[in-house]
């Protein structure tokens, strides 16, 4: 029998580990050996429980994929002697603890999904937001006033420090400047599955609670991703509102766990894994 037979891509974000109740299902999930897992970021904000996340999914599935979230990049607090990790250098300290679990990262070379629905490259992405999801004739210097106004709030304004960039606005467009080229230089021909913490579309946002969050979603400038790249499918987390969509024939994937209240903990975790491929 061929060794991809059986096998599928699943997916998940938003374990927000900071819950016991997240963490306790999290212990309890059983193995997929035979499965591939993506983690569309927001696993923990610390990253000793980021580290032991990942170490317990690499020992239950056959490959991993992460990408990170905002709290993941939240500025750590010093512990031990050791410096605060904030910024840049926080986020290359969270790769280099994936890779120590074996777990591929938006740095590392991509990987190819040959099973059923393939071949697919994987394209994990780190590509943060620039608050340009925010209404026609907004200025950026007003759109934090204009969110709280919604009674909409993003801890990320005190939390998520950009150096050493001048501004999250400046990191994102970085981010978005040097994945597009690593997406334009894949293998000719070869169809994606685009993984990003926040939807790279505005349209894909359903937040009737919170409708005024928009601005700390994404970036317009990945609106057309899905059609330049040739993606099958689309996954992000971020909304804690799990639903499906198809843009241009894309199926787009929203694969939040989130908070104890926005799931059913007595069912475990298992039943929140997104089937991707096949």
């Amino acid at each position: 029998m061929h060794p991809w037979i059986n096998m599928r891509l699943l997916a998940i974000s938003d374990l927000h580990l900071a819950h016991a109740t997240n963490r306790e299902a999290l212990d309890a999930l059983p193995a997929y050996p035979q499965d591939w897992l993506i983690v569309a970021g927001d696993v923990a904000e610390k990253p000793e429980t980021v580290a032991g996340a990942l170490a317990a999914l690499a020992a239950r599935f056959a490959r991993v994929i992460w990408v990170p979230g905002n709290h993941e990049l939240w500025t750590s607090a010093p512990e031990g002697g050791r410096p605060a990790l904030a910024g840049d250098t926080k986020y290359h300290a969270l790769v280099e603890i994936a890779r120590s679990a074996g777990i591929d990262t938006p740095e590392d070379p991509w990987p190819v999904w040959e099973g059923a629905g393939g071949p697919c490259l994987i394209a994990p992405l780190f590509l943060l937001y620039d608050y340009s999801f925010r209404p026609p004739g907004l200025a950026r210097e007003d759109v934090v006033a204009w969110a709280r106004e919604g009674r909409a709030v993003c801890a990320d304004e005190i939390r998520l420090d950009p150096a050493p960039y001048a501004s999250r606005e400046e990191w994102c467009a970085a981010r978005v400047s040097l994945s597009g080229g690593w997406l334009e230089a894949r293998p000719h021909g070869l169809p994606t599955i685009l993984v990003n913490h926040y939807p790279l579309r505005a349209d894909l946002i359903h937040i009737p609670r919170i409708p005024r969050f928009t601005p700390w979603c994404g970036t317009r400038a990945t609106h057309d991703w899905h059609r330049r790249f040739d993606a099958r499918v689309a996954i992000s987390g971020h909304l804690h509102v799990r639903r499906s969509d198809i843009r241009d024939g894309t199926r787009f994937e929203e694969v939040s766990l989130g908070y104890p209240k926005q799931w059913q903990p007595r069912r475990g975790i298992a039943p929140y894994l997104r089937q991707i491929l096949p």
